[in-house]
Order: C-alpha cells, then structure tokens, then sequence
C-alpha cells in the first residue's frame, strides 16, 4: 500500500472517529470520513492490545492492508476509512477476512457502484 494512502497522524485518526460515521459487523468496525481534498482515499487500521500480541497485531493489519490494496480499485475515492479489527477476526482466514471486509464496506456504501455482485 502507498505510503500516500495511509492514514496515519493523530489528528485524522480523531478527525474520523468525531465526524465520521461507522459500521461495524462480527470482525471489523469501519469509519469513515469524507475528506474532498485528498485524491483517493486513505486507511488507516487499529488492532488493540485486546486481540493479541504484537504478532498477532502486525499480522492483521498486513492481512487486511493487503486485501484493500487487491481491491483499491473498487473502493471509493475522497474518503478516509479506519479498520478497526475485533477479537473474532483473529483466526480468519484470508479469503473469509477478505469476505468480511468486502460485507463491510459494501454496508457502509464505500465501494463503486458496479454491475457484478458478490
């Protein structure tokens, strides 16, 4: 993932969580914010001490940096979104992460409208 597509200071993680909404399902919750200035949209992912160790945290995150990178494309431009990753998340495999991360963005209407369905 791009360094440019990366969320990353303090004051956007903030930003995000007070003005922006969410959505959450069993593995994930998503914010997200709208942020017309920026030219694609930008993630940022929270794996708290709670699901694990160090390795356990690292893992999820490159899991879930690498699905949106496979799916950039789909992804709707303009936004900020923040992963939040849950205990429940931590035994998934890819594909059934990848599923869940799709369901989740698709329900907080982060994905381009397209013609095939999932």
């Amino acid at each position: 993932m791009q360094k440019k597509l990366r969320l990353r200071n303090r004051a956007d993680f903030s930003r995000v969580y007070r003005h922006g909404k969410s959505f959450a399902n069993r593995q994930l919750v998503v914010y997200w914010s709208r942020k017309p200035d920026i030219e694609r949209f930008r993630l940022g992912i929270s794996a708290s001490k709670k699901i694990g160790n160090a390795v356990v945290r690292n893992r999820m995150r490159r899991l879930l940096k690498e699905i949106v990178r496979s799916h950039e494309s789909e992804i709707q431009d303009h936004v900020d979104i923040i992963l939040i990753v849950r205990n429940s998340a931590v035994g998934m495999e890819y594909k059934e992460l990848e599923k869940s991360v799709l369901h989740v963005l698709r329900k907080a209407s982060l994905l381009k409208p397209s013609g095939r369905q999932a």
